[in-house]
């Protein structure tokens, strides 16, 4: 009966674990798209997207039908649904791309790879949370540092839009390209709020 019980706390981790790891594999594909425009890596990444959803909607059930968490249930829910935002802002990335017909830039690449990273610092950190949470507050204030790095890379990226408009047709390319970076800034933000809560987690474990 006790390593059942243990078992449905465990649940947690692994699901989060799940949504942490489809990210990270998202972020490969969004990398990947934006330095090959492969459409193979649109699929891959609207594909992991799609399986992410799942393990959130699982989650949830499983949130709503256990009593004890092993962590704050709030908290619980949302580190989930902020690595879930960030797959999610990665793929509206790059339908926005494909809808709006942008090309990948050379500021794009380099959020795209910071976000990468970012991903993979907080897998570890979710990995770390159980057993080694200041292991997982270090992983976790790493991805707040690579997500402080795509906002300078975005406000850079900005500036060199405004600084080309000089006639009707540059602008709208301005817009279309603003509400991409936007859209990779958005998944900045939700790895930034994702690596907040892991570290809250930790305080409140300590």
């Amino acid at each position: 009966m006790r390593n059942w019980f243990q078992k449905r706390q465990n649940i947690f981790i692994k699901l989060i674990h799940d949504q942490a790891s489809l990210t990270l594999e998202g972020m490969d594909a969004l990398t990947q798209y934006l330095t090959t425009r492969d459409p193979a890596a649109s699929t891959l990444l609207t594909t992991k997207e799609k399986e992410a959803d799942e393990v959130r909607r699982i989650f949830i059930d499983e949130l709503n039908r256990t009593f004890v968490t092993p962590f704050d249930r709030e908290d619980l829910f949302a580190l989930s649904r902020a690595i879930d935002d960030v797959i999610d802002y990665a793929y509206s990335t790059v339908s926005e791309m494909e809808i709006l017909k942008v090309e990948p830039t050379s500021h794009m690449q380099r959020i795209a790879s910071l976000l990468r990273d970012a991903a993979y610092e907080l897998l570890l950190a979710v990995d770390r949370l159980e057993n080694h949470p200041g292991v997982s507050s270090e992983h976790a204030q790493r991805a707040k540092a690579l997500e402080n790095r795509v906002e300078g890379v975005y406000r850079e990226a900005l500036a060199d839009l405004f600084r080309e408009v000089d006639d009707l047709q540059q602008v709208v390319r301005m817009l279309k390209m603003r509400e991409v970076y936007r859209h990779l800034s958005n998944a900045a933000d939700r790895g930034d709020e994702a690596a907040n809560l892991i570290a809250d987690i930790v305080v409140k474990i300590a």
